[in-house]
């Protein structure tokens, strides 16, 4: 298993070589075999959020990703912003007619979409994300 703590200023152009980082470890780990590109768009739409929403593009802010890679088995992410939280109960569907047109929620939906499980702690200061490892029978 390999841990990983990193660590970004909220500024958009700090997103992309975090992920790609990231990425790389887990594409390294085999722990979420074809399923690479759905990690990392959960990770994407969950480090642009805690930037942009979390911690308003304040680049004094920080965003903290924590990410546990189990060779074969998964892998979990936190990922932490030094905002106010929110309630993610008060998070539009977008997928609603009402709100198709509609910016905000998309976020969290393809989060909740693509990983096996998403939750929300800190007063929505943290998101927490987990893909396990799918074996494929023969």
């Amino acid at each position: 298993m390999v841990q990983a703590k990193l660590s970004i200023r909220s500024a958009i152009k700090e997103i992309s070589p975090l992920i790609d980082r990231l990425m790389l470890l887990i594409k390294e780990g085999n722990c979420v075999v074809g399923e690479e590109i759905n990690v990392e768009i959960a990770l994407r739409e969950a480090v642009t959020n805690a930037v942009l929403h979390g911690n308003k593009a304040d680049p004094e802010k920080r965003v903290v990703i924590c990410c546990e890679i189990g060779f074969g088995s998964g892998v979990s992410v936190i990922v932490r912003d030094e905002g106010q939280g929110f309630d993610p109960a008060n998070v539009s569907d977008p997928t609603t007619t009402e709100n198709i047109e509609c910016g905000h929620g998309r976020g969290i939906y393809l989060m909740r979409a693509l990983m096996d499980e998403v939750h929300f702690e800190q007063g929505g200061t943290e998101v927490h994300m987990r893909k396990d490892f799918k074996y494929e029978s023969t």
